[in-house]
């Protein structure tokens, strides 16, 4: 049987997986697929090795509103991953975790190629769950968009304080390349930063994003904040909360498995790593001895340019726990 606009539009075993050029390209999926995909980028595991292209010119005038979404928003670096993995019941809502062509459409700022992502994304296999998507950073500027295109929609905004997540995104030279890169890809909201150090422009990210999520807060009245802390030190009553905030028929004793198992003592990335909360926290005590004088350069930055004396103190106001 032809494949019909209806079947792309209609079921989540049709993903649109990125953009290239002026098609869209579509990969077959499934529960088991999404499932163990970690990312839904290059490193996605489709159901079959097969790809489909077709011209957006064809697709964007279907795209109607899209059905409502669950959403994960975050800093990155500060559990994301583990947060949207804990929560991905295959019985329950479908989980899609980065999904490259959200990305593109933050990185390409094109309203007709978001409205389309939009409509895809809110597929579903369950009625009555929706499904749970995990953005990455460049999405963040694009909240206000996605604040108007589902304004109700329940999410979580994910972040650390400062000091904690300067020590997880100046951990190593990899970590550093990161940051560099896609603070020079977002140039085009953030400005050019390629005068400042690691330390500052690091500050300069996680200062933007907090003030992108205290606008969000505003104009997304079902969204709340996560302090990742939080999620590390007391897993299980957070996802309980994370399960209601977003509607997901989690069952407890399926959070409880979830939190006793691998998925808790491993790296969430990459699952054959060994590493849990303790070692998180040796971890950051060993950076932050190493990186004493970035950190005060960091603050320092922050307190010359924040517009408060607690630029999160909104985000704290919000915390899903309260």
């Amino acid at each position: 049987m032809a494949l019909t606009f209806d079947d792309l539009f209609g079921s989540p075993d049709h993903f649109l997986q990125a953009f290239e050029q002026d098609h869209a390209v579509f990969v077959p999926m499934d529960r088991a697929a999404y499932h163990r995909s970690i990312f839904l980028d290059h490193r996605i595991s489709p159901a079959a090795a097969q790809r489909m292209a077709l011209p957006l010119a064809d697709l964007m005038p279907r795209a109607r509103g899209s059905a409502p979404t669950a959403w994960i928003f975050h800093m990155a670096h500060c559990g994301s991953t583990l947060l949207a993995r804990a929560l991905d019941d295959p019985a329950a809502s479908l989980v899609l975790r980065e999904p490259l062509a959200l990305r593109q459409s933050a990185i390409q700022r094109d309203p007709a190629r978001l409205a389309l992502v939009l409509a895809m994304l809110g597929k579903r296999y369950r009625g009555d769950a929706p499904t749970l998507v995990k953005a990455n950073v460049p999405v963040n500027f694009l909240l206000p968009q996605i604040a108007a295109a589902q304004r109700d929609a329940p999410a979580i905004l994910l972040y650390l304080p400062l000091r904690a997540y300067l020590l997880a995104i100046l951990r190593d030279d990899n970590h550093r390349g990161w940051l560099r890169h896609v603070t020079t890809q977002l140039a085009p909201y953030l400005g050019d930063w390629s005068a400042l150090g690691d330390a500052e422009r690091g500050a300069a990210l996680w200062l933007a994003q907090v003030e992108a999520f205290t606008t969000a807060l505003s104009a997304m009245p079902n969204a709340r904040t996560l302090d990742a802390e939080t999620l590390f030190d007391a897993p299980l009553p957070t996802l309980r909360a994370a399960a209601a905030q977003f509607g997901v028929p989690i069952a407890p004793q399926t959070l409880e498995t979830v939190v006793a198992g691998p998925l808790f003592s491993t790296y969430s990335k990459n699952p054959s790593v060994a590493f849990d909360n303790a070692a998180r926290r040796t971890r950051a005590a060993e950076v932050a001895a190493a990186i004493a004088p970035e950190l005060d350069a960091a603050e320092a930055y922050v307190a010359r340019h924040a517009a408060t004396a607690t630029p999160d103190a909104a985000l704290l106001a919000a915390a899903l726990s309260r």
